[in-house]
């Protein structure tokens, strides 16, 4: 065991909360390590956490790919482009996966060699006085120490008994993107974010997917009125959702997953050749703390934070999807700058009620801010816009008029309370919205503003017109 030199901040964690919180503590002149244990595929240090490599990033990768395919069989008819034969080559597309965050774990690598941020590859140990245990994978012990730590080792995803996952045909996220070929068959379990997104590039892909999801009420964190278009619409895509429906047991035997589950209609069992199990995520806190310096732990597994998101030791942090709060790359990379502010002696502080959420399916589903359901629970009065793509001008030359924009706002002050969008590009729709309501804007202030046309932007324009019934292109109600 050997001590090394002392730095004024260690970060436990690289991903986008941990790499993030290390530069912006390198840019304020802070001596910087960062200790992380994620190993890739080819069996090196691989900077980023789950998101960049086994999260966000390969995912919306295979989305893509998989949307490429999904519009040469289906969606050039209209535009005159007739194409056949058209196959897919899933190794070709796993290893364009595998670049892709290949070159951006490796831009990480460049950016704590620019902003002079020391890297140690192993599992980071939290250990009395600030002291942190690196652990390698030879199981080589080194001991660094600091003024400050901050935490932000991320989360994992949730296993359940009734589907032990074996890495082979019950997978979880992470194996879901390396099939080697499509499976005929593909289940499912849990019909959240990462279940849709998972399930759609399969089923673009030619799998004849299934998602079971034990929640009576499909995407309930979503407002009500766009979850139903967006089901709706992957029901079309032949995505077969059944609700209500509890997983009872998972049997892998050779080739072949037999899963039973149970319903309303009683109790069923399907033959799959592989499944995924993807009903959430936890706080990943497995011996990340010594006994000798105890984190405090909330009912649920988040480490308990103030509002300077500090731990009950003293000048420890913790960040991203250890703490409360929506599992988000950008929520974490946001709290990862906002600590480092703190260590230095600023004062942040981050809106968290302006993050903004996406699931980046086809229709794209994005919402930032409160929900119609959840505001009228409340017992807020509101105003309510709704404009459809099939009225925008660009939509209809895209060929995707899916889904639409609402709006909500206060009766009483017209401030935004919530914008809630189903259809395309609404990832990059959103961001007009986040900035708005990051600014208390009303409707008012974005039906004043002036947008390109055409554009799908103007169905945002249009959603703030109709909120007082003065929208242009669609009946007024």
């Amino acid at each position: 065991m050997s001590t090394e030199t002392k730095f004024d901040v260690i970060v436990i964690g690289g991903g986008p909360g941990g790499y993030v919180a290390a530069i912006r503590c390198a840019q304020l002149g802070l001596k910087t390590a960062c200790v992380d244990d994620f190993t890739g595929k080819d069996k090196k240090a691989s900077l980023g956490g789950t998101c960049l490599n086994v999260g966000c990033i390969p995912s919306k990768a295979l989305l893509e790919s998989s949307h490429h395919y999904e519009q040469l069989n289906h969606g050039l008819e209209n535009h005159g482009i007739k194409v056949s034969g058209v196959k897919i080559d899933i190794p070709a597309m796993i290893k364009n996966k595998d670049d892709i965050v290949g070159r951006l774990t490796g831009g990480i690598n460049g950016l704590f060699k620019a902003n002079k941020v020391s890297s140690f590859h192993g599992h980071g140990k939290l250990l009395a006085g600030k002291q942190v245990e690196i652990t390698t994978t030879k199981n080589k012990v080194s001991i660094i120490s600091a003024e400050s730590v901050i935490l932000a080792t991320g989360s994992r995803p949730i296993d359940i008994p009734t589907a032990t996952v074996d890495n082979t045909n019950i997978v979880d996220s992470s194996g879901a993107l390396d099939f080697n070929e499509t499976p005929k068959k593909l289940g499912v379990i849990g019909a959240g974010v990462i279940g849709l997104e998972l399930g759609s590039v399969w089923n673009r892909l030619g799998a004849d997917v299934v998602l079971l999801e034990a929640q009576d009420e499909f995407l309930p964190i979503a407002d009500k009125k766009v979850a139903a278009e967006a089901k709706r619409q992957f029901k079309k895509q032949g995505l077969d959702i059944k609700m209500s429906a509890r997983v009872t047991k998972a049997v892998s035997k050779g080739d072949k997953v037999t899963l039973e589950y149970e319903d309303a209609t009683g109790t069923h069992k399907i033959t799959l050749d592989k499944l995924i199990v993807s009903v959430g995520r936890s706080p990943n806190t497995d011996n990340l703390f010594a006994p000798e310096a105890p984190v405090d732990l909330d009912e649920r597994g988040f480490i308990e934070v103030d509002e300077i998101w500090q731990t009950n030791q003293p000048c420890v942090y913790a960040i991203g999807d250890l703490i409360r709060g929506p599992m988000l790359a950008h929520k974490a990379s946001e709290e990862g700058v906002a600590v480092a502010e703190v260590i230095y002696g600023e004062e942040p502080k981050i809106n968290y009620d302006v993050i903004p959420s996406v699931i980046y399916t086809s229709p794209e589903i994005a919402w930032v801010g409160q929900t119609e359901q959840h505001l009228k629970s409340a017992g807020e009065k509101t105003k309510v816009g709704i404009f459809p793509f099939a009225a925008s001008s660009r939509a209809q030359v895209l060929g995707d008029t899916t889904g639409m924009v609402k709006i909500i706002s206060s009766e009483e002050t017209d401030q935004i309370l919530g914008v809630h969008i189903v259809g395309p590009q609404a990832s990059e729709l959103l961001a007009e919205a986040v900035l708005a309501m990051e600014y208390s804007a009303s409707t008012e202030d974005i039906a004043l503003t002036i947008h390109a046309h055409p554009t799908l932007s103007e169905a945002l324009h249009e959603a703030a017109l109709a909120v007082d019934n003065r929208a242009l292109h669609i009946p007024n109600r």
